[in-house]
Protein backbone atom coordinates (compact mmCIF):
# COMPACT_ATOMS: atom_id res chain seq x y z
CA UNK A 1 0.00 0.00 0.00
CA UNK A 2 0.92 3.01 -1.28
CA UNK A 3 1.95 6.31 1.77
CA UNK A 4 -0.93 8.75 2.27
CA UNK A 5 0.08 11.79 0.67
CA UNK A 6 -1.34 15.11 1.31
CA UNK A 7 -3.83 16.22 -1.34
CA UNK A 8 -5.15 19.56 -2.02
CA UNK A 9 -8.59 20.81 -3.97
CA UNK A 10 -9.61 24.17 -4.47
CA UNK A 11 -11.45 24.15 -1.06
CA UNK A 12 -9.85 21.24 0.28
CA UNK A 13 -6.92 19.92 2.16
CA UNK A 14 -6.81 15.82 2.47
CA UNK A 15 -4.05 14.78 4.48
CA UNK A 16 -3.25 11.18 6.64
CA UNK A 17 -5.50 10.83 9.45
CA UNK A 18 -4.06 10.83 13.13
CA UNK A 19 -5.05 9.75 16.63
CA UNK A 20 -5.48 13.88 17.58
CA UNK A 21 -8.53 14.03 14.87
CA UNK A 22 -10.61 11.86 17.48
CA UNK A 23 -11.61 14.88 18.88
CA UNK A 24 -13.24 16.59 15.55
CA UNK A 25 -14.61 13.74 14.71
CA UNK A 26 -16.05 12.29 17.62
CA UNK A 27 -19.15 14.11 17.20
CA UNK A 28 -19.91 12.77 13.87
CA UNK A 29 -19.09 9.15 15.21
CA UNK A 30 -21.34 9.60 17.92
CA UNK A 31 -24.17 10.65 15.91
CA UNK A 32 -26.52 8.18 16.31
CA UNK A 33 -28.38 8.98 12.69
CA UNK A 34 -25.30 9.52 10.77
CA UNK A 35 -23.67 6.22 12.26
CA UNK A 36 -27.19 4.38 10.98
CA UNK A 37 -25.42 3.11 7.72
CA UNK A 38 -22.08 2.26 9.25
CA UNK A 39 -21.51 -1.66 10.46
CA UNK A 40 -20.82 -0.31 13.81
CA UNK A 41 -22.76 1.02 16.50
CA UNK A 42 -22.16 4.82 17.11
CA UNK A 43 -19.01 5.39 19.41
CA UNK A 44 -19.83 6.09 23.51
CA UNK A 45 -16.80 8.21 24.35
CA UNK A 46 -13.62 9.87 22.80
CA UNK A 47 -11.41 7.45 23.61
CA UNK A 48 -13.11 4.74 22.07
CA UNK A 49 -12.95 6.79 18.84
CA UNK A 50 -9.08 7.25 19.33
CA UNK A 51 -8.35 3.45 20.20
CA UNK A 52 -10.17 2.86 16.58
CA UNK A 53 -8.03 5.34 14.79
CA UNK A 54 -4.93 4.06 16.52
CA UNK A 55 -5.98 0.21 14.97
CA UNK A 56 -5.09 0.96 11.46
CA UNK A 57 -5.37 -2.69 9.67
CA UNK A 58 -2.52 -3.82 6.58
CA UNK A 59 -3.20 -2.18 3.66
CA UNK A 60 -5.51 0.47 5.02
CA UNK A 61 -5.19 4.36 4.72
CA UNK A 62 -7.36 7.06 5.97
CA UNK A 63 -7.60 10.45 4.70
CA UNK A 64 -9.01 13.24 7.18
CA UNK A 65 -10.41 15.84 4.92
CA UNK A 66 -9.70 19.42 6.54
CA UNK A 67 -11.11 22.92 4.75
CA UNK A 68 -8.31 24.37 3.09
CA UNK A 69 -7.81 27.46 6.12
CA UNK A 70 -8.02 25.07 8.98
CA UNK A 71 -6.50 21.72 9.43
CA UNK A 72 -9.62 20.60 11.80
CA UNK A 73 -10.76 17.17 10.34
CA UNK A 74 -14.38 17.35 9.22
CA UNK A 75 -14.66 13.59 7.64
CA UNK A 76 -12.35 11.34 6.54
CA UNK A 77 -11.61 8.73 3.61
CA UNK A 78 -10.66 5.70 4.36
CA UNK A 79 -9.26 2.82 1.53
CA UNK A 80 -8.44 -0.68 2.10
CA UNK A 81 -6.27 -2.24 -1.00
CA UNK A 82 -8.08 -5.27 -1.71
CA UNK A 83 -6.10 -6.80 -4.23
CA UNK A 84 -2.90 -5.16 -6.47
CA UNK A 85 -4.50 -2.29 -7.79
CA UNK A 86 -7.93 -2.59 -6.53
CA UNK A 87 -9.52 -0.99 -3.43
CA UNK A 88 -12.29 -0.35 -1.55
CA UNK A 89 -13.32 3.18 -0.55
CA UNK A 90 -15.61 4.92 1.87
CA UNK A 91 -16.33 8.16 3.77
CA UNK A 92 -17.86 10.00 6.36
CA UNK A 93 -18.53 13.99 6.45
CA UNK A 94 -19.82 15.93 9.61
CA UNK A 95 -23.27 16.65 9.48
CA UNK A 96 -22.14 20.52 9.12
CA UNK A 97 -20.84 20.11 5.97
CA UNK A 98 -23.48 18.19 4.00
CA UNK A 99 -24.69 19.63 0.77
CA UNK A 100 -21.77 21.99 -0.04
CA UNK A 101 -20.36 19.46 -2.40
CA UNK A 102 -17.28 18.39 0.21
CA UNK A 103 -17.77 14.87 -0.08
CA UNK A 104 -17.81 14.53 -3.79
CA UNK A 105 -14.75 17.28 -4.20
CA UNK A 106 -12.61 15.41 -1.62
CA UNK A 107 -13.72 11.67 -2.88
CA UNK A 108 -13.08 12.58 -6.57
CA UNK A 109 -9.39 13.89 -4.71
CA UNK A 110 -8.34 10.97 -3.52
CA UNK A 111 -9.77 8.77 -7.21
CA UNK A 112 -7.66 10.83 -8.95
CA UNK A 113 -4.84 10.23 -6.48
CA UNK A 114 -5.89 6.22 -7.13
CA UNK A 115 -6.23 6.30 -10.39
CA UNK A 116 -4.32 8.83 -12.30
CA UNK A 117 -1.21 9.12 -9.58
CA UNK A 118 -0.90 5.04 -8.46
CA UNK A 119 -2.57 3.43 -11.41
CA UNK A 120 -5.38 1.44 -9.97
CA UNK A 121 -7.63 -0.56 -11.93
CA UNK A 122 -10.72 -0.41 -9.59
CA UNK A 123 -11.99 1.14 -7.06
CA UNK A 124 -14.85 -0.33 -5.21
CA UNK A 125 -17.67 1.14 -2.40
CA UNK A 126 -20.23 -0.86 -0.55
CA UNK A 127 -23.34 1.00 0.93
CA UNK A 128 -26.38 0.34 2.67
CA UNK A 129 -29.22 -0.12 -0.08
CA UNK A 130 -31.53 2.58 2.09
CA UNK A 131 -28.74 4.77 2.07
CA UNK A 132 -30.03 6.91 -0.66
CA UNK A 133 -28.00 10.04 -0.19
CA UNK A 134 -24.76 7.72 -0.28
CA UNK A 135 -25.96 5.89 -3.29
CA UNK A 136 -26.63 9.05 -5.44
CA UNK A 137 -22.56 10.46 -4.19
CA UNK A 138 -21.68 7.42 -5.73
CA UNK A 139 -23.87 7.49 -8.76
CA UNK A 140 -22.29 11.02 -9.59
CA UNK A 141 -18.94 10.08 -9.11
CA UNK A 142 -19.50 7.91 -11.90
CA UNK A 143 -19.47 4.48 -9.65
CA UNK A 144 -22.05 1.64 -11.29
CA UNK A 145 -23.99 -1.09 -9.42
CA UNK A 146 -22.69 -4.16 -9.75
CA UNK A 147 -25.17 -5.73 -7.60
CA UNK A 148 -26.54 -6.56 -3.93
CA UNK A 149 -25.66 -8.90 -1.60
CA UNK A 150 -28.29 -9.66 0.52
CA UNK A 151 -27.98 -10.33 4.34
CA UNK A 152 -24.32 -9.46 3.92
CA UNK A 153 -23.78 -7.54 7.05
CA UNK A 154 -25.01 -8.17 10.58
CA UNK A 155 -24.64 -4.52 12.25
CA UNK A 156 -25.90 -2.71 15.12
CA UNK A 157 -28.83 -2.39 13.64
CA UNK A 158 -29.35 -5.58 12.41
CA UNK A 159 -28.74 -7.93 9.65
CA UNK A 160 -28.53 -5.46 6.70
CA UNK A 161 -27.99 -6.04 2.46
CA UNK A 162 -25.05 -4.20 1.04
CA UNK A 163 -25.16 -2.84 -2.31
CA UNK A 164 -22.03 -3.34 -4.49
CA UNK A 165 -20.27 -0.14 -6.24
CA UNK A 166 -17.28 -0.12 -8.64
CA UNK A 167 -15.57 2.53 -10.89
CA UNK A 168 -12.60 1.19 -13.11
CA UNK A 169 -9.95 3.63 -14.45
CA UNK A 170 -11.55 3.91 -17.92
CA UNK A 171 -14.92 5.40 -16.59
CA UNK A 172 -13.06 7.77 -13.90
CA UNK A 173 -10.84 9.43 -16.63
CA UNK A 174 -13.44 9.42 -19.58
CA UNK A 175 -16.20 10.97 -18.08
CA UNK A 176 -17.15 14.81 -18.47
CA UNK A 177 -15.80 16.76 -15.75
CA UNK A 178 -18.13 18.98 -14.03
CA UNK A 179 -17.21 22.71 -13.64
Amino acid sequence: MADTPVLATARLRLRPRTVDDAEALFPSLSDAALMTWWAHAPHRDVAETRDSFAANGPGRRVWSITLAENDCAIGFIPVTEKRPNVSEIGYLLARAHWGQGIAEEAIGAALDQLFLAENHRRVFADTDPDNVYSRRLLERLGFRLEGVLRAEWETHIGVRDTTLYGLLKEDWTCRPRRT
